[in-house]
């Protein structure tokens, strides 16, 4: 699905940053090392490159990670791409200052062993960035999300929280906005989205 939907001509998702990452990636430790999850195009890894992170971008799509490395080229920047599913990934202990899940919507049997593995490859002090749909989406126009007969790959704050509990919420929220993220994020959406730090 993700290679025939990365291989059309336009991003899918746009080539700007996610919004929420825009507005808070600061709180990542300066010229650290980030991890974006799931990331398709690049559009939140090059946007990180470019204010002097060192990024991994992972993505199972080759297609997807193929025109990330292009846009980093565009931008200027480098970006480290690795092919693979998150189940098999090895994040590391210690390992990132910061790192990133926008819309990376997996089971949430999936769920919450990869969230076990953040709290774990984070560095004391490292931050966690995430955004994603929630069920009340399902009500919403917007476009975008799981579809609705997956609902356990939709996220709650109060699910999150109990899967991050290792780490220390700076900022907790189920909202409603309206996204302009390319072709498949647009409109009203329900989402819910977490900064979160491993204490030193």
């Amino acid at each position: 699905m993700w290679d025939e939907r990365y291989s059309e001509n336009e991003f899918a998702f746009g080539t700007q940053p996610n919004d929420f990452l825009k507005s808070f990636f600061s709180q990542i430790p300066k010229t650290g090392k980030v991890l974006c999850l799931a990331e398709g195009e690049g559009r939140n890894a090059v946007f990180l490159a470019k204010q002097g992170y060192e990024v991994t971008a992972v993505d199972q799509s080759a297609v997807g990670l193929e025109k990330a490395n292009k846009l980093a080229a565009d931008n200027d920047v480098n970006i480290n791409t690795v092919v693979s599913d998150l189940e098999n990934y090895d994040f590391g202990a210690n390992s990132w200052d910061g790192i990133v899940s926008i819309s990376a919507h997996v089971p949430a049997t999936l769920r919450k062993i990869l969230h076990a593995r953040v709290s774990e490859s984070l560095k004391p002090d490292g931050i966690f960035i995430l955004e994603a749909y929630t069920p009340r989406h399902l009500d919403m126009p917007g476009i975008g999300g799981p579809p609705a007969d997956k609902k356990d790959f939709f996220m709650s704050l109060d699910t999150l929280r109990d899967e991050l509990k290792p780490l220390s919420f700076i900022h907790g929220i189920e909202t409603e906005r309206c996204l302009a993220e390319g072709k498949y994020h647009q409109g009203e959406s329900a989402v819910v989205q977490v900064i979160a730090r491993k204490d030193l």
